[in-house]
């Protein structure tokens, strides 16, 4: 009897641990999985923040140029490759970048990443087109950027297009002069952008109505340029 009482008195201390053991080993694991999971989303939220990426917006992306490059070294070549990128969210904000690494997709990645963290916001004419001609160089480069009527197009070539269509200009005349070097040519577009008004701002800058500022323009109506400032405004 004495046996039996014992066995019965350490079954359910054993049937205790047992079950206790493992909801503390699987709550325990449930309870890290979930904080790296948090973790992770964590770090995706401010990778975002720090790229400039606002959450949940979809971005146009653009390899513009890859070249590569070697080095001699003891005992061969050392290859690596650099990446022009050019991102856009087809809404008025662009940016361009370029980064290097040994293999193509990390120096796309790395690229993609400056250009997120290098976005300007430019103005556009009814989402389209821009507001006015403009002239932007840099180095041997030059450019001159023409606003347009609608149904023109993208009149641009090489890596100008790239950087318009990322903005969302629908409607644009464009001519490069002195150089075909991609990267002189972005910086050289981006400083012609850079230079671009709206009526708005200029208005509110001067004190005075986006309407008198157009009806000054001497090629269109009051009543026209009144619509106008009601559409930019």
């Amino acid at each position: 009897m004495s046996d039996e009482i014992e066995v019965a008195g350490a079954a359910p201390e054993a049937e205790g641990r047992g079950p206790g053991g493992r909801g503390r080993g699987r709550g325990g694991d449930r309870g890290r999985g979930g904080n790296d999971r948090r973790g992770g989303e964590r770090g995706q939220r401010r990778g975002r923040e720090a790229s400039g990426e606002p959450a949940g917006e979809e971005l146009i992306e653009k390899l513009v140029h890859i070249n590569r490059v070697s080095k001699t070294v003891k005992g061969g070549k050392r290859f690596g490759f650099a990446a022009l990128v050019v991102v856009g969210d087809g809404k008025g904000r662009v940016g361009f970048g370029h980064g290097k690494a040994r293999e193509v997709p990390e120096a796309i990645a790395k690229a993609t990443a400056a250009a997120k963290k290098a976005m300007i916001r430019v103005p556009l004419r009814d989402g389209r087109t821009l507001h006015h001609d403009g002239f932007g160089h840099f180095g041997a480069g030059k450019v001159y950027v023409r606003s347009a009527t609608q149904g023109t197009g993208i009149i641009a070539g090489g890596p100008m297009r790239a950087v318009f269509e990322s903005l969302g200009v629908a409607d644009v005349v464009t001519k490069s002069v002195g150089t075909n070097n991609p990267y002189n040519m972005i910086r050289a577009t981006f400083a012609a952008l850079n230079g671009q008004v709206s009526p708005k701002s200029v208005a509110q800058r001067r004190g005075k109505k986006v309407a008198d500022l157009l009806a000054r323009r001497g090629d269109i109506s009051a009543k026209v340029a009144e619509a106008d400032a009601e559409a930019v405004a």
